[in-house]
């Protein structure tokens, strides 16, 4: 299997894979990465298979994305795995921990959820209508993110940081973006959440619509001594839109169940 791109700071005997959403690629986390490697951790910013540098797989599926994820561990060969996933990169996180539980020392599962649905669902399908319209519109992936992004972010959020987030989704493969969403529809994990027993942080944003805080909660609840946390005050996109706030409750969370 060729290995997913990806971009690497920081030295440690705990390495932090950081896995975008599905509008996002290893840039997501600019602000982010830098403050981890210098507070002691390997830190390792894939692009998901599709995404950046990184070729498609001939089909994208929670379980190729997982065996993608696999590799990459494996070929960084750390003494301990924490997978800080965002989104779908949670979900990402969720599979490997399922399937590879041996690999994952620990979880940071951020703006995501355990289950989506049935991929047959009629609410599914109108999940995806929604999504694709700009792209059947002909508007490209441009007038997508102009659409989707600012309901990701807080009213009155920075107007910079916001286009960031929308210049890095409108970078992404119309194709990719479809597959991708392709695979979210289809995932559940609920069943296995009960299985983890490793640290684990779930992470919500106070304001964001596509995992509410009650969803986080509650799969927080399913998992043996997780800790729930709520960003007051951001969206969907944390990281990007408050990213002090964001390293501050990460690295309380790393520091405490993986110091340097």
């Amino acid at each position: 299997m060729t290995l997913p791109a990806y971009l690497e700071q920081g030295e440690g005997d705990t390495a932090v894979f950081l896995l975008h959403g599905v509008g996002g690629g290893k840039e997501a986390w600019l602000h982010n990465q830098p403050v981890l490697a210098a507070a002691g951790y390997q830190t390792l910013a894939w692009d998901m298979p599709g995404y950046g540098a990184s070729p498609p797989h001939p089909s994208c599926t929670n379980a190729s994305l997982a065996e993608a994820l696999k590799a990459l561990i494996d070929h960084v060969g750390s003494q301990r795995n924490v997978l800080l996933g965002h989104s779908m990169g949670g979900m990402v996180a969720q599979e490997v921990a399922a399937l590879h539980p041996s690999l994952v020392h620990g979880l940071v599962l951020y703006s995501t959820s355990p289950a989506f649905g049935k991929p047959d669902g009629a609410w599914q399908q109108q999940f995806l209508q929604s999504r694709f319209a700009p792209l059947d519109q002909g508007r490209g992936m441009d007038g997508l993110a102009r659409k989707i992004v600012p309901t990701m972010f807080a009213t009155g959020a920075d107007p910079a940081r916001l286009a960031e987030a929308a210049a890095l989704m409108a970078r992404v493969p119309a194709g990719s973006y479809r597959a991708a969403l392709a695979a979210i529809v289809s995932f559940n994990r609920l069943a296995e959440l009960g299985d983890i027993a490793v640290p684990t942080l779930c992470l919500a944003g106070e304001l964001d619509p596509n995992a509410p805080p009650a969803v986080v909660e509650k799969m927080a609840g399913r998992i043996a001594g997780a800790q729930y946390t709520c960003l007051a005050g951001v969206g969907h996109i944390a990281n990007i839109e408050q990213p002090a706030l964001f390293n501050s409750t990460v690295l309380a969370f790393l520091k405490h169940h993986f110091p340097t």
